[in-house]
């Protein structure tokens, strides 16, 4: 299986974008994050125009929105809320096979990394806190699970580009990379990019809009993650980053991660 993870920024605005990914990558399932568009406007045939015929979503307007694309059929489809709130960050479904598929977009957190002055921030220490707590109690051994997503924390001194000057800054920030270590313990997850793209790497998802030259400045932190359990874990065969979908007219500040995985 061919998974792509992608914080797209709005669907509809790049469906030529998404179009370029599926010809030039060929998916089997594709991971959205930032659809950013109400339920009842999704491209649903557009997206299933593109050989996706099995698509569970959920959205709303301007802001969030997740979804997930499959040539694979779904079992089953869920779509849970997190820190009482129904703002669309989390769509999951049940590959035939059994393979559980789990993809979120975890709050940015805004600027400032004081949980007592930024309630942005506090929201999304929130948010990793109830995501553990859940992986924790529906932790089985031997589950074939997966979980992908923007996570909006690079953990590793190689997945940003300068560890020194962001430290302090939020998606690099101590107090993140401590709750992001919880969530993958309590899920014995691996971390399946660091599986082919070695640690010691600098390996980076997402570049800021404001660098004129993003690929000549190279700023960037890897904020996009495919995790899998343990018993998926010798399945994992390649991962790569689709730079050249980044470099379109009008990206997402993101680039699509893509790895395959033996299921």
């Amino acid at each position: 299986m061919k998974l792509v993870t992608w914080n797209i920024n709005s669907v509809r605005i790049r469906l030529d974008h998404v179009r370029q990914l599926v010809e030039t990558a060929n998916p089997d399932v594709i991971c959205f994050q930032e659809t950013k568009v109400r339920d009842e406007l999704f491209p649903l045939l557009d997206l299933q125009a593109l050989g996706f015929e099995h698509i569970h979503f959920a959205g709303e307007k301007s802001y969030n929105g997740v979804a997930i694309l499959s040539k694979i059929p779904f079992e089953e489809t869920t779509a849970l809320s997190w820190c009482g709130r129904e703002d669309k960050r989390h769509v999951s479904v049940r590959l035939a096979g059994g393979v559980e598929l789990h993809n979120f977009y975890i709050p940015a957190g805004g600027d400032e990394p004081d949980a007592d002055v930024n309630p942005k921030f506090a929201h999304k220490l929130q948010f990793l806190d109830e995501m553990t707590d859940w992986v924790a109690q529906s932790y089985q051994e031997g589950t074939r699970r997966i979980m992908v997503g923007d996570f909006n924390i690079a953990p590793l001194e190689t997945d940003v580009w300068d560890h020194k000057k962001l430290k302090n800054i939020i998606t690099h920030t101590a107090v993140e990379i401590d709750r992001l270590d919880r969530l993958q313990a309590a899920g014995q997850w691996l971390d399946a990019m660091r599986m082919h793209i070695l640690p010691d790497e600098k390996c980076f998802t997402w570049w800021s809009y404001r660098a004129r030259d993003w690929r000549a400045a190279n700023k960037g932190r890897r904020l996009d993650h495919v995790w899998v359990s343990p018993a998926l874990k010798d399945g994992v065969k390649s991962c790569e980053v689709l730079l050249d979908l980044r470099g379109l007219e009008k990206p997402s500040d993101h680039a699509p991660v893509m790895v395959e995985i033996d299921i």
